[in-house]
């Protein structure tokens, strides 16, 4: 096969309303995607004890859809409950109905999220770069980007925006109306922030621009389309807006800045020292999400702007629709929807949440179009000009040169996943402490555990039982769950640490404490001083330090020895009511 039949088979567009090659580049990026999928399954259920981070929060509370009698006036399962979006919520409640645990179900969806998202990716990028190898790689990028990213393995609401964010984008551009509307009410249900990007879009598609002037579009679709588009997002967008939770209300720029939970080494971490950094950087503040770059290829998206202007040297450019524009609006959306929320700061939640999804689509999808326009300009530089004319030997090293750079972006392009140490990112928590969840189930199903150690996180997962306070739960955007929350921990952490047995009796009354969970360290100042979510409760965990180092003995050491009902040589539990009654 020559060099001019392999550039009309991968890159030209010779062959673009060829039904079997569009499926078969289409066939190759899901068959990635299942790739990705398979390697985030082994790892999954390699063990039983193995939860996603993020799921132990926005999934523990779900098996109450198995068991209604867990969690029992459980303030954090309630809160966690009561923000879960309607859609996100649904999914699982049919899953659990059909017999599948939330915590198995959690793992099985990442991959069929991928794959719907690969579709949608693939499809949007025909729309906007219509040459088969270029959706390809772009679908492939995607595909890279989402998996070294724990969004999408979370299958927490944020892991649905990319599958419907791109099904709207895709709908919006070949002007399906039903089916986009469906794609915005579906964002309403999972993830609402996202509802007003695509409100945004549809507006957008209202004007064009003459010069640096907008012009009002006199297409009347275009203003049927924006009507029935922004009707869907108003009325799915209405119970959220009328909705008065019981965890009202939501925290304010003033408050936040009083708390050390929002500092630069917070458990919320949001106010940075840097002004650049806390604009610009990654996190939940900045502009351009953590990881934005990643893998390092999409770093060639920059280079569309650039490589429109030379068009000669990169003819494949030419191929770029109209569509492109669907991009340009996303950034203009995204970063007045970033620039807003910061202005009612935590009314909108976080500005991050409006420019790292979107932007993570753009610069994939921008990265696609320029690494296929490079790709054929180098095999076009492999050509050869004349085939009558004998071969110079002074232009072998050009076309060396183009060969080895393209062979040098297709391995790239493939194999980086490979050169990665942590790929799929999956941020999944293994359960090490297996006896202390064996213990705990053991319990009735009203208890309540009180610990300032690492372990009470993976409690309500692992062993299905209600923890009073852990800073995997300190979660403080609205003030009616995180204000008392945040006193349960000051009281835990004066309790534990006081000399006085009356303190430590009286908190155990105050918050029905059933077990008291501890460790080997727990009673060392360095740990208290270590933990920067202990840290954050001051004055409190500085008096703890102090009276620690001065040789104070807190009262619940005295009673360790006679109310201790496990231990493993690592954890302790104390049953309270061996305290209250001694």
């Amino acid at each position: 096969m020559t060099i001019v039949r392999l550039q009309k088979l991968f890159i030209s567009t010779s062959f673009s309303n060829n039904g079997r090659l569009w499926n078969f580049w289409l066939s190759l990026s899901l068959g990635f995607a299942v790739v990705c999928s398979w390697l985030a399954l082994k790892e999954g259920f390699s063990g039983e004890w193995i939860v996603q981070d993020d799921a132990r929060q926005h999934v523990f509370w779900m098996l109450r859809y198995l068991d209604p009698q867990l969690f029992p006036n459980d303030l954090i399962a309630d809160y966690f409950q009561s923000v879960a979006p309607v859609g996100y919520t649904t999914l699982y409640k049919l899953a659990a109905a059909a017999g599948i645990s939330p915590l198995i179900f959690n793992k099985l969806l990442p991959p069929i999220i991928g794959l719907i998202a690969t579709w949608y990716g693939f499809l949007l990028c025909k729309q906007i770069f219509p040459v088969p190898l270029g959706c390809f790689i772009t679908s492939l990028l995607l595909n890279q980007t989402l998996w070294m990213k724990d969004d999408m393995i979370s299958g927490t609401p944020r892991a649905f925006v990319y599958p419907l964010l791109l099904a709207f984008l895709y709908y919006l551009a070949k002007r399906s109306l039903v089916p986009c509307a469906i794609a915005i009410a579906l964002l309403g249900m999972f993830y609402p922030q996202c509802v007003f990007l695509a409100s945004g879009m549809l507006i957008l598609q209202l004007f064009t621009w003459q010069g640096m002037r907008p012009t009002p579009s006199r297409n009347r679709n275009d203003y049927y389309f924006a009507v029935i588009g922004l009707a869907v997002a108003f009325v799915v967008m209405l119970p959220y807006a009328l909705n008065v939770s019981e965890f009202a209300p939501t925290i304010t720029r003033a408050e936040a800045l009083q708390l050390p939970d929002f500092s630069n080494k917070g458990r919320a971490k949001f106010f940075k020292h840097n002004f650049w950094d806390y604009i610009f950087g990654g996190g939940r503040s900045g502009l351009f999400p953590d990881g934005l770059y990643s893998p390092e290829t999409l770093r060639f998206g920059l280079l569309l702007p650039i490589i429109g202007n030379f068009k000669a040297r990169f003819p494949l450019v030419k191929q770029i629709t109209e569509r492109i524009w669907l991009l340009l609006h996303l950034i203009v959306v995204s970063v007045g929807m970033f620039a807003l929320a910061h202005a009612v700061l935590f009314q909108l939640h976080l500005p991050s949440r409006y420019t790292g999804y979107s932007f993570r689509i753009i610069i994939a999808v921008a990265a696609g179009i320029v690494l296929t326009s490079i790709l054929d300009a180098l095999w076009r530089q492999l050509q050869p000009r004349s085939p009558q004319k004998r071969l110079n030997i002074r232009k072998i090293g050009p076309k060396i040169l183009a060969g080895c750079l393209g062979l040098a972006i297709a391995i790239s392009l493939l194999f980086y996943p490979s050169w990665e140490d942590n790929f799929p990112s999956t941020e999944y928590r293994i359960g090490e402490a297996t006896a202390l969840y064996e213990f705990f189930r053991q319990q009735p199903k009203d208890i309540m555990i009180a610990s300032l150690v690492l372990e009470a996180d993976n409690l309500p997962t692992f062993a299905q039982r209600s923890v009073l306070v852990s800073r995997e739960y300190a979660i403080p955007y609205h003030m009616g769950y995180y204000r008392p929350f945040r006193q349960r921990g000051i009281d835990l952490i004066t309790a534990q640490y006081s000399d006085n047995i009356e303190v430590v009796k009286e908190f155990i009354r105050q918050y029905d404490i059933t077990f008291w969970l501890l460790n080997e360290a727990i009673f060392l100042p360095d740990y208290v001083h270590d933990n920067n979510w202990i840290r954050q409760h001051q004055p409190f965990a500085q008096a703890a330090i102090a009276s620690l180092r001065q040789g104070k003995i807190p009262a619940l050491i005295a009673y360790k020895d006679r109310c201790t009902v496990f231990a493993d040589g690592r954890y302790t539990v104390m049953a309270a009511k061996c305290i209250l009654d001694n």
